[in-house]
């Protein structure tokens, strides 16, 4: 387990990386892929020694090489917070041929959060994609591990959350966007696959998270009614804790009530 926490420290610290580009350049609707990295004052290509998550920023002290134009910290953050991620995920799951499929969860959902801060929307061509690599990458288990059941379930429960939020939505337009609704419907796969529990825990975290949140921001004079918060980072970490304890946290929730 150690190595394997290791490996995945190693994979997540690379992934940040990349999700940093892909924070900057989806919202604008630029290619991930092409031009490759640059500094976006003075347009001068990154060097590959200048490329290495976290150290790199380290050793140019936050900043270009050729222009000298401040390098923002939130580079070297998104590398650990991927990294941390993929550690707790990996944690969890085990050497699991579920493991892809999470790591695949962790990934977007921290490239999502951050996009939804920034510009408070959830960009389809990241979210859609989601809806068949979700349910193909859990196909592994099924069939390896015979755990066909949880891949019904899952698909239960992604349709579940999304009508639900769906509801919501067309209930009260003004409170939530129907990005919500359509991240909705992948976490819900996610939390599905591994119960029933972690699917209500995970749920119910993300509108709580939000709830206090919204309410400290309104008690601080931080925002007013009308503001617009993104909800979308509150729905990706009541999903995260959903998946690493949801079922202990449903379990002690029906053991106090008496059930």
């Amino acid at each position: 387990m150690p190595a394997l926490l290791v490996l995945l420290a190693v994979v997540g610290l690379a992934v940040g990386s990349f999700l940093n580009v892909v924070v900057w350049r989806v919202p604008r609707g630029e290619s991930v892929v092409a031009p490759g990295s640059h500094c976006p004052s003075c347009a001068a290509a990154v060097r590959t020694r200048d490329n290495v998550p976290v150290l790199s920023w380290l050793l140019l002290r936050g900043r270009c090489r050729d222009c000298g134009t401040p390098i923002s910290l939130r580079y070297p953050l998104v590398e650990l917070l991927t990294a941390a991620v993929f550690v707790v995920l990996g944690a969890r799951l085990g050497a699991s041929w579920e493991l892809p499929a999470y790591l695949y969860l962790g990934a977007l959902g921290v490239a999502l959060a951050l996009i939804d801060l920034d510009v408070k929307r959830l960009p389809n061509v990241l979210v859609l994609p989601a809806y068949a690599v979700a349910p193909l990458l859990l196909t592994v288990p099924a069939v390896l591990d015979d755990r066909w059941p949880d891949l019904g379930r899952a698909l239960l429960g992604g349709a579940a959350l999304y009508a639900g939020y769906f509801a919501l939505a067309f209930a009260y337009p003004a409170g939530m966007g129907f990005g919500d609704v359509k991240l909705a419907g992948v976490l819900g796969i996610y939390l599905g696959w591994l119960g029933w529990g972690p699917l209500a825990a995970g749920a119910f975290l993300g509108f709580l998270l939000g709830g206090v949140v919204g309410v400290a921001l309104l008690a601080g004079r931080r925002a007013t009614r009308k503001t617009a918060i993104p909800y979308g980072p509150f729905m990706l970490v009541g999903a995260l804790l959903g998946v690493l304890a949801g079922s202990s946290i449903t379990g002690a929730y029906l053991d106090v009530i008496g059930v």
